[in-house]
């Protein structure tokens, strides 16, 4: 399990390096939740999503000697340009696996911070498999998009940091792909704020977590159609899966036409460009999923903002919305 003095050792190790991301609020948003409620926008984070904190938190714990043999990571292109950008702050050269449709933004990115991009079929490939001898072919370090405990701590200094800028919560809503950042995040919220809910939200498609928790196991659901990309696991963590049976409360859904409408809320309200990934939290207080008493402080990581432009102009626009 991951405690609370890993966050705090991952906050340590992030500090002057990674934002502190402001935690932003909206009268508007508080009325239409019943609730007040304060936003940690980490779409502003450097590379545009929370995934650079678990990211540089695990590459900067490896050893030198480790480091100047390369990392290697696999992801749908958050996670990626996380470790891109990690890796060439820390000197080390980064492979990245991801998938072939991932969001082109995404893969330009990722290039751009330095890294060797290998792709995928999502629908037809094993991304761990392909990860797995890429690792003993370099004899790389693998840098895991949420099944690392060093990873869980950094993202868990979202967190951490909205707690300490913006005070306690009652609670806290969070997106769920993997698990890493409702992991890290449950984490410190239920040490600060020990009677605070933490609720994860999934896209409809995705709601593997959703169905494992209340199996009580870890279940496999064919890799989910939605247009939230960095949401499009098929499975809960093995390592993230029990800390969120330990600590999260409860996990609801959200449509892809929910995820859309939060994006437009963000825009026309908040003045932010979310991915629908990012925008989940949002959906879910928008659609009412999160029940708030009157008196309840509610925080919500908004956790990225990787999208193509022609792509956000396309779903906010009422075009088709592919999956």
């Amino acid at each position: 399990m991951v405690e609370l003095e890993d966050v705090r050792a991952a906050a340590r190790r992030l500090a002057g390096v990674a934002h502190r991301t402001p935690a932003i609020t909206s009268r508007t948003l508080s009325a239409r939740a019943g609730s007040a409620v304060v936003l940690k926008a980490e779409l502003l984070q450097r590379t545009g999503s929370f995934k650079f904190r678990g990211a540089y938190n695990r590459i900067a714990s490896i050893s030198p000697e480790d480091r100047r043999r390369g990392v290697l990571a696999f992801s749908s292109g958050n996670h990626a340009q996380a470790v891109a950008l990690a890796a060439s702050l820390l000197g080390s050269a980064a492979t990245i696996v991801m998938p072939a449709d991932a969001p082109a933004v995404k893969l330009a990115a990722t290039r751009a911070y330095g890294a060797e991009v290998v792709t995928y079929d999502r629908y037809s490939e094993d991304r761990e498999a392909i990860a797995r001898r890429i690792v003993v072919e370099r004899s790389a370090t693998l840098v895991a998009p949420f099944d690392d405990p060093l990873v869980i701590a950094g993202q868990g200094t979202a967190a951490l940091e909205l707690i300490e800028d913006a005070g306690g919560l009652d609670v806290l809503v969070v997106p769920v792909g993997g698990g890493g950042l409702i992991a890290g995040c449950a984490t410190a919220v239920k040490a600060l704020c020990p009677g605070a809910r933490v609720v994860g939200v999934e896209p409809a498609a995705a709601d593997d977590y959703r169905r494992s928790l209340t199996a009580g196991r870890r279940i496999r659901i064919d890799v989910p159609r939605t247009i939230a990309d960095a949401l499009q696991v098929p499975t809960p963590g093995e390592l993230t899966f029990p800390i969120a049976q330990a600590r999260v409360d409860a996990i609801v859904t959200v449509s892809d036409a929910e995820l859309v409408d939060a994006m437009r809320f963000g825009f026309e309200r908040l003045k932010l460009v979310l991915e629908p990934g990012g925008a989940a939290g949002l959906a879910a207080l928008l659609s009412g999923r999160v029940e708030l008493g009157g008196r309840d402080r509610a925080g919500v990581i908004l956790s990225g903002g990787n999208l193509d432009p022609l792509r956000f102009a396309e779903l906010l626009g009422g075009g088709p919305a592919r999956r």
